[in-house]
């Protein structure tokens, strides 16, 4: 996880330059980096180095002798580096895998080299011999970019939207995220002014890679019921095994449920079959009585892995969500909820550990229908395109959450759901196979796994609980002890008043206008960064915890019976009743 920063076309003093740029330090704790272009008028990049791979050279602005015209500051990891490295038999300077974007861009252009990376990144490429920049992100927006493109021709970049406030005094202009998988051409004139020529996307979420034929994976065709399921796993063990790029330790995010389970379980298979020096250590966190932590506790049993559990109490809870909200630069209530849990055990990480890389399950309730609301879909073909909406919404919540709550720790996250081949075949699988099925969200992925031991049953079909709910007692919810907090600061007059306070995206409840009040605390006058609030479909909801649907209810307790059932084998007939 590292933090890039940019300006072209800027007269702003260094010292303004400088301040934007040391917003995001946090990102990159191991080096920084200020540079300006030479020969070109006001054009210079800021970098905070964490140093994952190639340790001693690889410090951004990245530039190699071949190609000196090109200036690269990129965030990311790319994971096919080394086959297209070996196909196009490019002679590397560096270990760094960035390098490779430098060759590709070099050899065919923006558009064939970004279709050609496998990973996650955003970065921006200066041409200085043909005076023009590029910025480009992944599909999925798992890493951040922001831009402020003004009128005047002055453009500024920075993986976070608060690098860029400072630079607004002299530039009236909009901070908006960098839409995933686009890339945008700039041209820079000779006074240093910059002017957009083209933005085009060059991959969507629902179509398969370009680059998948330099997959070392062969996926046999059919759609078949065992064929799909061996698929599956075949992709996502690779989707894992391509992400232990690392020249720093390893450790997992386990909460208990399916995804980070998967997650966890895989990754210490791999890293026992490719006998890495430490032991990898997973992390769980919750207040006392937590169902997530019990759970995580029976997977780390299970796996073998170096497990720590970190307890928070409400109070700690409460008293970080200024800090959060600062850090992730939203005010929706799902994200702030959720963020709490994964910014202290970030915290915890850091400062107790020497983890670094963090795997997690970010992703896998987008692709693979995982939430609660998704059992009253009205048609397979409707969930399939809510699916895809969700997926096309990551980088406004879930994955700005967990970007933003590791990287304020100096962490980097990597997620395999999301991985471009993985992701991509269950997408083009029917629609009806993707719903779920007897009660059971993400039947398909669980089944997938049944029956080959890497996890223990009670796991592997274990009830969706959300990350925010699941932290907490099923007694008294995560987001109860925040309501009753929040309801002795926000009176019913405030609230009354919302509306006028905050005509955009005005708050219809307390705990929303607790997280507005704060967010323009720290950003006034940005509450555009956010288009909307994040809300379950289909389902008569006022407010986003699957603990408050009525479908939750019904789904644990069908679940619950379910189970007993299975202690008695002569109630196998009363469970398919049941099912059906």
């Amino acid at each position: 996880m590292c933090g890039i920063w940019a300006l072209f076309g800027s007269d702003e003093c260094l010292s303004v330059q400088c301040t934007g740029a040391m917003q995001i330090a946090h990102r990159g704790p191991d080096a920084f980096r200020f540079e300006n272009v030479n020969g070109f008028i006001n054009c210079c990049f800021g970098f905070h180095r964490l140093a994952i791979v190639d340790p001693l050279y690889g410090m951004q602005p990245l530039r190699i002798k071949s190609f000196p015209h090109l200036w690269l500051c990129y965030n990311g990891e790319i994971y096919n580096h080394i086959l297209l490295k070996e196909k196009f038999a490019f002679e590397y300077q560096t270990l760094v895998d960035g390098e490779i974007i430098l060759h590709l861009y070099n050899k065919f252009g923006i558009e064939k080299m970004t279709a050609l990376l496998d990973g996650v990144f955003a970065f921006v490429l200066l041409d200085t011999r043909d005076c023009k920049v590029f910025l480009g992100r992944d599909t999925y927006g798992v890493r951040p970019m922001f831009r402020l493109l003004s009128d005047k021709g002055f453009l500024a970049v920075c993986s976070e939207a608060k690098g860029l406030t400072n630079v607004m005094h002299s530039v009236p202009a909009k901070i908006t995220p960098f839409l995933p998988g686009h890339f945008e051409e700039f041209k820079l004139n000779k006074n240093g002014k910059v002017k957009s020529l083209k933005l085009k996307r060059f991959h969507r979420c629902e179509e398969p890679p370009k680059h998948a034929e330099h997959d070392s994976v062969a996926i046999p065709t059919g759609l078949d019921v065992e064929t799909v399921k061996g698929n599956i796993r075949a992709l996502f063990e690779n989707a894992v095994k391509k992400r232990l790029m690392a020249h720093r330790r390893i450790g997992c995010l386990l909460s208990g449920g399916l995804d980070s389970s998967l997650v966890a379980a895989t990754l210490l298979k791999l890293a026992k079959e490719q006998k890495l020096k430490y032991n990898v250590q997973t992390f769980s966190i919750g207040t006392e009585d937590s169902p997530d932590v019990i759970a995580a506790k029976k997977v780390a049993d299970h796996i073998g892995s170096e497990h720590h559990e970190v307890r928070f109490s409400p109070e700690e809870g409460i008293q970080a969500v200024d800090e959060v909200i600062f850090h992730l630069e939203t005010y929706d209530i799902t994200t702030v909820r959720a963020s709490v849990g994964m910014y202290l055990i970030s915290k915890y990480i850091r400062e107790k550990t020497d983890s670094v890389v963090i795997f997690s399950g970010e992703g896998s309730d987008e692709l693979t229908q995982g939430y609660i609301y998704f059992h009253k879909a009205p048609s397979p073909e409707e969930a399939a395109e809510d699916s895809l909406r969700l997926l096309n919404e990551l980088y406004l919540f879930d994955n700005l959450r967990a970007d933003r709550t590791t990287a304020a720790h100096g962490l980097e996250l990597r997620v395999p759901f999301l991985d471009h081949r993985f992701s991509s075949y269950y997408l083009s699988l029917p629609a009806e196979m993707r719903v779920p099925k007897n009660g059971v969200e993400k039947h398909l992925l669980r089944d997938a796994f049944h029956g080959t031991g890497l996890l223990p049953d009670e796991i592997l079909w274990r009830a969706k609980e959300a990350f925010s709910d699941g932290i907490s007692s099923a007694k008294k919810s995560w987001y109860t002890m925040l309501q009753e907090d929040i309801e002795t600061k926000v009176d019913d007059l405030m609230l009354k008043n919302a509306a006028k306070d905050f005509p955009f995206n005005p708050p219809k409840t307390k705990e929303g206008y607790f997280y507005r009040q704060i967010f323009e605390k720290h950003y006034p006058g940005r509450a555009e960064w956010l288009s909307h609030y994040w809300m379950p479909k289909w389902i008569a909801a006022t407010d986003p915890s699957a603990r408050t649907l009525s479908i939750y209810k019904a789904e644990s307790s069908k679940r619950k019976l379910e189970a007993d059932m299975d202690e008695h084998p002569n109630h196998k007939a009363k469970k398919a009743h049941l099912i059906k």
